[in-house]
């Protein structure tokens, strides 16, 4: 584990900025579990205490999961992931609400700001989800889905926006995943209108059609509660 050896003042704070490097760095993914404390602690060069503080601190955020007896697991990606995923167990309405807010501007702003390069990308990404979707190979499909959407976002050109939607990788794939676990026929949704209106500039058809399948979701879990 490429860890830099710790012997500086403040050990805590350095070995809980190492660990979350090597979260957010997607060395220990999300799901994974992450090194044995005997194997922290050699690769770390500091002491037990130093090193379950740091866990202790991680986990807190919401990035760690501690399982007694089975090890500790990597939660979430950001403090921010790690308090929405706390927070939308039971909660996907309100989950698929956060969405439609951020997904509507980010694809109002997409329509104004892609680039070729940026279109090429969607292409690809709605390309490989349909193809999944269609084969049943719902697994690789939502991953791609999520993937299309964080990529709509991140063609806003907004740094901040982006940061932000991205700090939601996991619950958004975890939506898109139970969407698709409840109701299969959602795996049909179709994005290719809201892809055109970003390759036509169009940004109020861009913002319409972001918002309009999230809206049929919402509206299902309404009726199906």
């Amino acid at each position: 584990m490429p860890l830099a050896t710790t012997r500086r003042s403040g050990l805590v704070d350095q070995v809980i900025d190492q660990m979350r490097s090597a979260i957010t760095g997607g060395e220990w993914k999300v799901g994974e579990r992450i090194p044995t404390e005997p194997e922290l602690v050699a690769a770390l060069g500091v002491g037990r205490n130093t090193v379950r503080e740091a866990v202790r601190a991680l986990s807190h955020a919401g990035l760690l999961e501690v399982r007694q007896g089975d090890g500790t697991f990597v939660r979430a990606t950001s403090e921010f992931s790690g308090a929405v995923r706390r927070l939308a167990g039971a909660e996907l309405r309100d989950v698929l609400q956060v969405r439609r807010i951020l997904e509507v501007e980010g694809a109002r702003m997409a329509a104004q700001n892609r680039t070729d390069a940026d279109l090429a990308e969607l292409d690809d990404l709605l390309g490989a989800r349909d193809r999944s979707m269609a084969a049943q190979d719902f697994a690789s499909g939502v991953d791609e889905d999520a993937a299309f959407h964080i990529a709509v976002v991140r063609c806003s050109h907004n740094p901040l926006l982006t940061e932000l939607y991205q700090g939601l990788t996991e619950i958004v794939r975890a939506s898109v995943a139970s969407t698709v676990t409840a109701a299969p026929a959602t795996a049909a949704i179709d994005h290719g209108g809201l892809l055109a209106a970003i390759r036509a500039g169009d940004t109020d058809k861009a913002a319409k059609e972001a918002g309009g399948f999230l809206d049929e979701l919402i509206a299902q879990l309404d009726s199906a509660g």
